[in-house]
């Protein structure tokens, strides 16, 4: 009888025991898994000649590029950008790092007749490519119309996004001469002005339309 008794009791506590854990055996058995887990998804570590073994073009690779109608052949990384090598490796700083993520534009350069970021496009994608940056708007030691336009029509506040806004007028220019306001603004879509200088930006730009 006392061993009827004590089943019951004996069944009830077990059932406890299997259902009611501790908060402490909880975290305890979670930590085992987490580095469990973190042991079967850790990347393997390669060889320490490993990268001695992998093809050099992976690290480092020539280019010759035709920037501003001079030519320049360098030696890049595999992981540099454009941006990186038009302002450090050339010294053309008027194209400028801003986002270095290909949001606002003040990177902006031409790039076989098409406006592209210079912050993300690899210095290996450049390789014999016609490129052109604010700089090469300069014929001797007067400026382009569209520079003209933006300095009479006061395109800019404070002129970091102004090289980018710029080279977006000229690609576009450059295919389509005469653009509507609309065109205008599509093709300036992709630059951003934090001074929100916008009304005079589309300003100069048509004023530049104009002026063939």
């Amino acid at each position: 009888m006392d061993k009827q008794e004590k089943r019951p009791k004996e069944d009830k506590e077990k059932g406890k025991n299997s259902l009611d854990i501790s908060r402490r055996a909880f975290l305890k058995g979670m930590g085992t898994s987490a580095i469990a887990t973190s042991i079967a998804t850790a990347p393997l570590s390669l060889p320490s000649n490993a990268e001695a073994a992998l093809p050099l073009a992976v690290k480092e690779a020539w280019i010759q590029v035709n920037v501003n109608d001079k030519i320049h052949r360098l030696k890049v990384k595999s992981h540099w950008t454009l941006l990186e090598v038009l302002r450090k490796e050339i010294g053309l700083t008027g194209t400028k790092k801003f986002c270095d993520r290909g949001s606002c534009g003040a990177c902006t350069v031409i790039m076989d007749g098409k406006a592209v970021y210079a912050c993300s496009r690899l210095a290996i994608e450049a390789d014999n490519k016609k490129i052109l940056t604010i700089e090469g708007l300069l014929q001797g030691e007067k400026l382009h119309p569209i520079q003209e336009a933006f300095l009479e029509h006061d395109g800019m506040q404070c002129g970091f996004c102004t090289p980018g806004q710029i080279m977006s007028v000229k690609a576009l220019l450059d295919k389509n001469p005469r653009p509507t306001q609309e065109d205008i603004k599509e093709g300036l879509s992709g630059n951003i002005c934090r001074c929100s200088a916008y009304p005079k930006i589309l300003k100069s730009a048509m004023a530049a339309a104009q002026r063939g």
